[in-house]
């Protein structure tokens, strides 16, 4: 996925930079945009944490919108705009909450390709697995 600071389309995921990592949502409109909980809920008890609609302004908490942009490959695995925002939907209220397991990059990969995974806990492993094969040397 590449990123933009474009005006998003319905059904796009979208993101925003809060500190050190990214909060991920699926754009509806400037009124609704659906994600796993806000970036407020850090340090509040998993089961709290649930999935929600918010506007815009409440989802950037002062950042900046950044919009998805698939690549060709990821296009063919793509649920349609229609598809994403119908499947967001229905998980309003869902909870089950794990930063490492499900969070809210988990939940737009699921809505958005039918697979729960998260980029930015990828690429930790990666370094992990990097600097093990360095110490084992």
């Amino acid at each position: 996925m590449e990123w933009t600071v474009d005006l998003p389309k319905s059904g796009q995921i979208v993101r925003t930079k809060v500190s050190f990592y990214y909060h991920y949502g699926i754009f509806v409109s400037e009124d609704e945009i659906i994600q796993f909980g806000v970036p407020d809920d850090v340090g509040k008890p998993a089961d709290q944490i649930k999935v929600l609609t918010t506007d815009i302004y409440t989802f950037l908490k002062g950042g900046i919108l950044e919009s998805g942009v698939p690549t060709k490959d990821e296009l063919k695995k793509m649920c349609t705009p229609s598809e994403i925002i119908k499947i967001a939907r229905s998980r309003i209220g869902e909870g089950g909450y794990d930063i490492l397991h499900n969070n809210c990059e988990h939940f737009v990969n699921e809505c958005a390709f039918g697979q729960s995974r998260s980029s930015f806990l990828d690429d930790v492993r990666d370094k992990i697995r990097q600097k093990l094969k360095i110490n084992r040397k």
